[in-house]
This record gives C-alpha cells, structure tokens and sequence, in this order.
C-alpha cells in the first residue's frame, strides 16, 4: 500500500487513483438524489419538502463520520509514511470504535426525540408526519452511516480504493432497487425510502468490517490504542469537513426557513432539487479530495517536498477544467433536474429551473475551495482547512442569505451559494499560493505529522 502512495504520479495517473473516490461520492449523493426522485414522483412534492426539512439532522450525525475518516486517514497515512504500521492500526481500530459507540448514540437518542426533532427544524403540520416517519427510519441506520462514511476514506489509505468503489456502486444500485420496491409497488412513502437508503449503507458498512478485521497485512483492526492526542488530533484535521456538514445543517435549515417564507412549502421542495443537484456535481471535487488525500499526506509524512509541489500543480489544473465545464453542464441542465422532481408546467418546475440558472454560478468558483480545504487536511493544517470551509459553508452563504433576499427576494435566495463561493476564493487561493509558492514551505512551514 504504501509502495502505491510513494509513486510519482503525472496528471493522468494521479486522476486514475483518485477516480474510485470520485466514483464512490457519486454513487453516495445518489443516496439522497434517488431518495427524491422516488419521493417527488410517487408520494408527493410535500413529502420532498419534509424530507429536506429534516435533512440538517442526518447532516450533523454524518458530520461526524466524514470528520473521523478525513481527519484520521491523514494521521493513520502519515504514520504509515513514517512506517509505523502497527501505531497506525492500533489508531484506526480506535477510530473506528468511537464512530461506531457515537452512531448507536445517534440512532437511540434520534428515535426518542424524533418529533421534537421535526418541530424544531421548522416543519409545518403538512410537512410533520412525513418529516417523522422518514427521520425515524434513517436515523436508526446511524451506526452503519457513519462507519461507510468512515471507511470511504480509510480504503483509499488501506491502497484499496477499487474496493471502496465496488462496494459502493453495489450499495447505490441497491438503494436504487429497494427505493423503487419500497416506494412503488409496496407504497411505503417515505419510510420507504429511508429505508432503502439504510440498507444500502449497511454493505460498504458491514464489508468494510470483514475487509479489516480479516486482512494479513497493511491497514486492519487490531487492539485499539488512543494515543495521545489521536482524538483531539483527527478531530482537528477533519475539523474542516466537519464544520462543511454542521454548515450544511445550519444552511440548509437557514434555506428552508427563507423559501417558505417566500414560496411557501412549494419552495422547499424547489430548493431541495437544487440542492440535490449540487450533492452531484460537488461529488467531483469531494471525491477527489478524499482520493488524493492519502498521497499529500504520505510525501507530507516522507517529506518529499518536490512531490508535494507537482501534486498541488496537478490538482489546479484539474479544478480549472472541471469547473468550466460542471458550471456549462448545471446551467445547460437546469430543465433536465428540474423535471426530475416537477411536473413540467407547474410552477414548482419553472420556480426550479430559474433557481438552477442562477445556482450555477457556484460550480465556477466552489472547486477550488474544496480542493484547497481537502489539501490543507491531508498536510495536518487543519486550522487553514477548517478556516476555508468555515468561511464558504457558513460565514458568507449566511450572510448572503441575510442579505440578499432583502433586495433581490428569492433570486437573492438562489445567489447566496455563488457569492459566497466568490469571496472564499479571496481566502483559498491566497492560502494555497502562499504555501506552495517556495519549495521549502511545503514541508517546513508545518510542524512534523504525529
């Protein structure tokens, strides 16, 4: 495995190991999107609505799940780049037990104060009973959740990222198939569809399980062992990816409050289309964040300062291109998504392909910071990191939010992401120029990996 990390990669061989990640995020925001499509097309557009009503709950109980397997892939990677193969499998074993302790948390805890969850997170008397049902079943699927969202990043440090990918696709094509059964035919509505989201959690889950407490060699479970500061250390270098999901809660809660205030529960579920088609074409850049992580931070852990600086030129070669052409392909687009989850000729649908216009602005400027957060994380700078997605998950979009609509109304509502995006790059890219502008910097400006 680490032979795989230390190659010299080019610009196409770099893409091709990054490419099972990028797959894998794909195949993860189809969760949801499927979920939605199933939902608007045989239950109802109230019932999309209540689903993105609730959606800030699964976000923070996901959160931490993302935050352990960002964060800790970059301190297990770094050690094993120090070759101490055995403190990092000790790391991981603990990783993985305080995620699983923490899902089984949530599930319980979520289960009682459903209802109370619901009303808090602002869902009307017409949104609460679907708002219930189908928050009741995901988070009972909390444990498996976040541990598939833990080992999405740990097999790509394990050198096993097709692995990752296989059990992916499998988990999609299976939600895919269970949505369609539960939601048509058996006409379990939204419950339904939680439901199938859960069991497709439950094979990368429960694979990833056998996977590491089975294999010989490289990354597998053994007796956990918390280091010193292994928690507080994963949890900083994570940190970023963490505050981009309880961001995405306070957001997305934030967007539901303005657009029924503007467009009522029709508005929701405008929004909610939106929002699926941004899991889709972010997935790209997460994707490869997460993909190329493990290989910033083994040249990181060996101090291969030269690897590091032709790694960083690859990655902006990447974002530029990708994000011409994502931008081109959501706005072009726009009528296609929107007919995915409205009936064309509804105003719901026109309220929703005007948003797109404008919401596609955003894929111009949103993949160079998230690539640059990813890049900090996998470097141990976790304060750079966390500061970057702080700022275009949170900072900016809230006070977009506040207030943009006060002179554009919705339009404002649809233009919050894109300036907020804007601005963060006045913060992201002076960051990674600073840092990567002298050789030296990369390895000398940051104190030594755990």
């Amino acid at each position: 495995m680490s032979q795989s990390l230390a190659k010299d990669f080019n610009f196409h061989s770099l893409l091709k190991f990054a490419f099972p990640s990028i797959i894998m995020m794909i195949f993860m925001s189809l969760y949801s999107i499927v979920d939605g499509f199933f939902i608007a097309q045989y239950v109802d557009s109230m019932a999309l609505s209540a689903a993105n009503i609730v959606y800030p709950a699964v976000s923070i109980l996901l959160a931490v799940g993302i935050m352990f397997g960002t964060g800790g892939s970059a301190v297990v990677a770094a050690k094993i780049g120090q070759e101490k193969q055995e403190e990092a499998n000790r790391n991981f074993s603990a990783l993985t037990l305080t995620t699983l302790i923490i899902g089984i948390l949530g599930a319980v805890l979520g289960n009682l104060f459903c209802r109370q969850i619901c009303s808090l997170l602002g869902a009307t008397p017409v949104l609460m009973d679907y708002g219930t049902a189908y928050l009741r079943t995901i988070l009972s699927f909390a444990p498996v959740c976040l541990l598939q969202a833990l080992f999405q990043s740990f097999f790509v440090t394990a050198g096993r990222p097709g692995l990752g990918l296989s059990l992916t696709v499998s988990a999609g094509i299976t939600n895919m198939i269970l949505d369609y059964l539960f939601v048509v035919p058996l006409h379990l509505g939204v419950a339904g569809a939680a439901l199938a989201t859960g069991l497709g959690q439950c094979i990368p889950s429960v694979a990833g399980i056998l996977y590491f407490t089975f294999a010989r060699k490289g990354l597998r479970f053994t007796r956990p062992e918390f280091s010193k500061g292994l928690l507080s250390t994963s949890c900083f270098n994570g940190s970023s990816e963490m505050v981009s999901n309880l961001s995405a809660a306070v957001v997305t809660y934030l967007f539901n409050m303005l657009m029924l205030k503007f467009e009522g529960e029709i508005g929701v579920a405008a929004i909610t289309a939106i929002l699926y088609g941004q899991f889709l074409f972010v997935a790209l850049y997460l994707g490869y964040s997460i993909g190329v992580a493990p290989v910033f931070s083994f040249n990181y852990g060996s101090r291969n300062k030269q690897r590091l600086i032709r790694l960083y030129r690859i990655s902006i070669r990447f974002v530029v291109v990708s994000s011409v052409i994502i931008a081109l392909v959501a706005a072009f687009g726009s009528p296609v998504i929107s007919a995915v989850f409205m009936q064309k000729g509804t105003y719901g649908f026109e309220l929703t392909r005007h948003g797109g216009y404008l919401f596609s602005i955003a894929y111009l400027f949103c993949g160079t910071n998230i690539v640059a957060s990813g890049i900090f994380t996998a470097l141990s700078d976790g304060k750079t990191s966390a500061l970057i997605s702080f700022l275009r998950t949170f900072v900016f979009i809230v006070l977009s939010a506040l207030l943009l609509p006060l002179v554009l109304g919705t339009n404002g509502v649809w233009l919050s992401i894109p300036v907020a995006e804007f601005l963060t790059l006045f913060i992201s890219v002076p960051k990674l120029s600073r840092y990567f502008k002298d050789p030296k910097v990369a390895t000398e400006t940051q104190t030594s990996p755990n």
